[in-house]
């Protein structure tokens, strides 16, 4: 019997404007497991940066500057961005 081993997901998370600030980087590599869900980077951000938990529960994200769902996957070598609410003038 042969056994699948499953390689994990490496992805690059930046993170803009406020949520920078508050978290205290502008971007960071994780890695994640090869099912991995654009929530469960998050959860891997908020485990490895506690501030990172007065992020909103829902933030507005890209994956590869296309919007993207909590529920949609990301895949090895993915780009994540966290982006804020803009204001405009």
């Amino acid at each position: 019997m042969t056994i699948d081993h499953v390689r994990p997901i490496h992805i690059r998370l930046l993170l803009f404007a406020r949520y920078a600030e508050v978290v205290g980087v502008e971007a960071c590599d994780l890695v994640l497991s090869a099912s991995a869900t654009v929530a469960d980077a998050l959860a891997e951000l908020r485990l490895r940066y506690p501030a990172a938990d007065i992020l909103p529960t829902r933030p507005l994200c890209a994956r590869n500057h296309s919007q993207v769902a909590m529920e949609d996957e990301v895949r090895d070598g993915d780009e994540l961005a966290l982006l804020p609410p803009l204001a405009g003038g």
